[in-house]
Order: structure tokens, then C-alpha cells, then sequence
């Protein structure tokens, strides 16, 4: 049994985390988040000291380090916002512990090569959360791919993920803190395509906004054009007939890939390929950084020859 502790607790994704925990067999030792709506941690560990104040947090962890072999963490679980958590992942290498955090990993690349760097002083390692690499159906089609010969495919993502007012309010909606959309919501399938077909060798941004971004990659196997929103108003018709505010599409040479379920455990999966020394570290985090940083500091493409339909529309292209 390994020893957790977690920041950010109080999160979106946090219960994902503590039920990984809780179904790998660990316990959570500490949690940390300055709202204080934490009733979640009854479900899973009533019993893990809670902090609002992440240097009391520190001070605990680093305590038990000193004093408790049997309550040190092994583990810091990182569910804090974006920016944060280069900090929270330099405080788990710290205490000697291995980190496991949320994508991104931290919002520019340099960051990893320090991260990189602190690693080797320490006897904890970095680890992220890729939970599309161990979906069944994307695995499948990974095998697939992988025994084509060289090909070069036409790629069409879509992604969107209906949000309320709320979302330009809080840290998500600040690009210094999130990272913007194509960070926030786009990293896990960017670097799904990367993972499926190569490196980036030409990145364009048709469009813009806060609340949608749209543009074309050039991977070594795969010209993609990808369409991310958190704007509901973006949803297909039939989407919002059958009550859903969310739709996610990725279609390989105009052939629909099928995952649109089997996400309810796959945080559960990544815990328990981490735990058995095969989890995702820096290097594999590294291309999906460094593409998002890239397309965040793109210039529109004025006369893209490549487009996604949705942005068609909205650019009013025929």
C-alpha cells in the first residue's frame, strides 16, 4: 500500500483521482485545496488531514517525510490549476516522492527541462495523467495503424464541450493560468494524434477566441484539422435534440474512430500502469507541451487552404 497526498482536491477532476486511489488499493495520507468543499473526501478517505493553506500543507508533508516511514507520501497526485503545477511537481520531487499530475504537465516546455533536471537530484519521478493511451478501442486502433505502411491520412477533430459563464470567471478562462483552449480541453487529443502519427511538422491557427480555437497540424503520417469549443451553441443538432452538451469526433480518412464509451475508469488504468513502473513521464508529455505552446503563440493563417467545416462556418467560407 502506497501513501497519496493530493492538491487541488476540491477540483473537477479530483474524484477521478480519489477513486483511482481508493480502487489500486492506496490511501490518501493529505489534501490540500483553498475551497474548503471537500465533502468528497468521506466517500473515499474521511480520515486524510485536509489543508486550505498550501504552505501548512508543505510543512505537514514535509514532517512526516522527517519523522513518519510508515505516513511519508510515496505519491503527490496534482489536480491544482494549470499553473500551478510546475510548483506542486517541485514539491513532491522535493519530498522525495513521485508526482502524478494532470495534463498538461506544465504550460511550456522549458519548464520540462528543469522538471527534467530536478528528477535526477531526486528519488521521486514525474509522471502525467494520458488517459486516452489506455482506452481499448484507441489502443486497437493504434495496433492497427501501426502495421500500415507509410500513409499519409486525413485527420478531422472535433471536440466540443459545452461550458457556462462560469468558465470565463475562473482560471480556466485566463490563458496565463490555463493555457487557453487548445491546452485546457485539446492537450489529451493532441497528443492522441501524435501518438497515432508522428511529430508535428507544421502547425496553423485559422481561429481564435476565448471560448473556441480552430486550425490545421501537419503530422508525419496525418494532415489534421481540428475544431475545439466550449461553446454550445457549436453542438450538431442532433447533439442538443438528444440532451447532450458534449460531442467529440475523430474521423480517419472520413471513417468515425469509436470511443464514445469506456472513460468511466481510465484514470483507474493510468494509476495502475504507474504504479507498475509504466507510467507517462516527461519525455512522453514533451511533444503535446510543446505543440499547444505553439499553437498559443501562432498567428492566424489569413488564407488557410485547409480548413475544418466548423470553421468554415464561422470564418463564413463556402
Amino acid at each position: 500500500m502506497k501513501n497519496f497526498g493530493i492538491t487541488g482536491v476540491a477540483g473537477y477532476i479530483a474524484p477521478r483521482h480519489l477513486q483511482a486511489i481508493k480502487e489500486t488499493g492506496n490511501r490518501l495520507i493529505a489534501a490540500m485545496d483553498p475551497h474548503d468543499s471537500v465533502g468528497i473526501l468521506d466517500r473515499y478517505f474521511p480520515h486524510a488531514a485536509f489543508f486550505t493553506e498550501f504552505e501548512r500543507f508543505d510543512r505537514h508533508l514535509e514532517r512526516l517525510r522527517r519523522t513518519s516511514s510508515e505516513e511519508k507520501i510515496d505519491y503527490l497526485t496534482i489536480c491544482s490549476p494549470n499553473h500551478l503545477h510546475d510548483a506542486h511537481i517541485r514539491l513532491a520531487l522535493r519530498l522525495n516522492a513521485n508526482a502524478i499530475c494532470e495534463k498538461p504537465l506544465v504550460l511550456n516546455p522549458w519548464n520540462l527541462d528543469a522538471l527534467h533536471e530536478l528528477e535526477k537530484d531526486s528519488e521521486g519521478k514525474v509522471y502525467t495523467i494520458l488517459q486516452l493511451r489506455v482506452h481499448p478501442s484507441l489502443i486497437e486502433l493504434k495496433n492497427k495503424l501501426d502495421l500500415e505502411k507509410q500513409k499519409k491520412h486525413d485527420v478531422v477533430l472535433t471536440y466540443i464541450t459545452s461550458r457556462g459563464p462560469w468558465y470565463k470567471f475562473s482560471w480556466k478562462g485566463d490563458h496565463h493560468k490555463s493555457g487557453g483552449i487548445a491546452t485546457n480541453i485539446g492537450i489529451h487529443f493532441f497528443d492522441l494524434l501524435m501518438w497515432y502519427f508522428g511529430t508535428t511538422q507544421r502547425v496553423e491557427v485559422h481561429y481564435s477566441s476565448d471560448d473556441k480555437m480552430s486550425g490545421f497540424i501537419e503530422l508525419e503520417k496525418a494532415n489534421v484539422r481540428w475544431f475545439l469549443s466550449i461553446d454550445r451553441n457549436d453542438l450538431p443538432d442532433d447533439v442538443v435534440k438528444n440532451g447532450k452538451t458534449t460531442f467529440r469526433s475523430i474521423r480517419v480518412d472520413d471513417k468515425e474512430v469509436e470511443f464514445t464509451e469506456g472513460f468511466t475508469d481510465l484514470h483507474t488504468k493510468v494509476y495502475s500502469e504507474t504504479l507498475e513502473g509504466r507510467g507517462f513521464g516527461i519525455e512522453t508529455a514533451r511533444p503535446s507541451v510543446e505543440l499547444v505552446q505553439k499553437i498559443r503563440n501562432e498567428k492566424i493563417t489569413l488564407k488557410p487552404t485547409v480548413i475544418h467545416p466548423f470553421a468554415e462556418k464561422i470564418l463564413g467560407i463556402k
